[in-house]
């Protein structure tokens, strides 16, 4: 029993950092209709402006504090220079441009920070571990995590549903070109979208480096997941990201627990598959 209490909330956590990244992925192709494989560098970039703030401050929220707004600023500027001249571009584009950018992106952080992986240290007061149970005690990280996530969540679901910037967003998304006959700068809007994503990426990689290393290519696997999640909930759908990124946390973390590591990989996919089979546009889909 106590190892089913454990995995549940090591897949719900898994699912909370699952739907930082894929919160941002969503509303960039639900709102944007852009396939941006960059998000995972963007993961990437983010747990390295965190690691190397910290290891000149030794402030581990500090460093927080600081790298999500400078992942948010380098979202920003790569989309104002290079990705929104592929708004209006086919699918297929956006994804060679992409996967461009990602090669691009590991060069270059390769250069800076070298091929080995970064260490990220907790401090004391995260290092340790809380009794949730007799018998069960849980890392302090892994709760500061899932509370975050579940903050996070929250503020977004406000954001966008009962806030103005909430409306323009959703206007931008139904319809482009009322929005902006109606007075709303779409342009802005849509670099704020991407700058948005761009944090939330920055800040899942933060809480995962930790956790795993900070490392060239750590983003990769993630992003892998986070399309999984991105498909499964609907594509725009922040609830469907939220529900299909824990869902998803808690088959992974299962699947890997109980069976064989071929199969343990595979689960996940055969689970999107037959999501897909009945509802092929995911689970709470937002358009066409």
């Amino acid at each position: 029993m106590m190892l089913i209490i454990e995995q549940s909330l090591n897949g719900v956590q898994l699912g909370v950092q699952l739907f930082l990244m894929a919160a941002g992925l969503t509303l960039v192709f639900g709102i944007m209709n852009m396939i941006n494989l960059t998000h995972g560098s963007l993961f990437m970039i983010g747990a390295f402006a965190a690691a190397t703030i910290l290891s000149y401050t030794g402030n581990f929220l500090f460093a927080i504090a600081l790298a999500v707004p400078a992942t948010a600023l380098a979202g920003a500027l790569l989309e104002a220079l290079v990705l929104r001249r592929f708004y209006h571009r086919g699918h297929l584009d956006q994804v060679l441009v992409t996967f461009g950018l990602i090669l691009v992106l590991n060069e270059l952080t390769k250069m800076v920070w070298g091929p080995v992986p970064v260490p990220m240290p907790l401090p004391s007061a995260l290092a340790g571990s809380v009794q949730l149970l007799p018998g069960l005690t849980y890392p302090s990280f892994r709760l500061v995590i899932l509370a975050a996530g579940l903050v996070v969540a929250a503020v977004l679901y406000l954001v966008v549903s009962h806030t103005r910037v909430g409306m323009w967003v959703r206007a931008g998304a139904s319809n482009r070109d009322i929005a902006s006959a109606m007075g709303v700068n779409v342009e802005l809007v849509f670099s704020l979208v991407f700058a948005a994503g761009a944090a939330l990426a920055g800040l899942a990689g933060m809480m995962a480096g930790p956790i795993s290393a900070v490392q060239v290519g750590m983003g990769e696997p993630v992003l892998i997941l986070a399309l999984v999640v991105t498909v499964i909930g609907g594509i725009g759908s922040i609830k469907g990201a939220l529900i299909a990124a824990v869902i998803v946390g808690v088959v992974d973390t299962f699947g890997r627990v109980l069976l064989p590591p071929a199969l343990g990989s595979m689960l996940i996919f055969v689970l999107m598959a037959s999501i897909l089979a009945l509802r092929p546009r995911g689970l709470f889909p937002v358009h066409g």
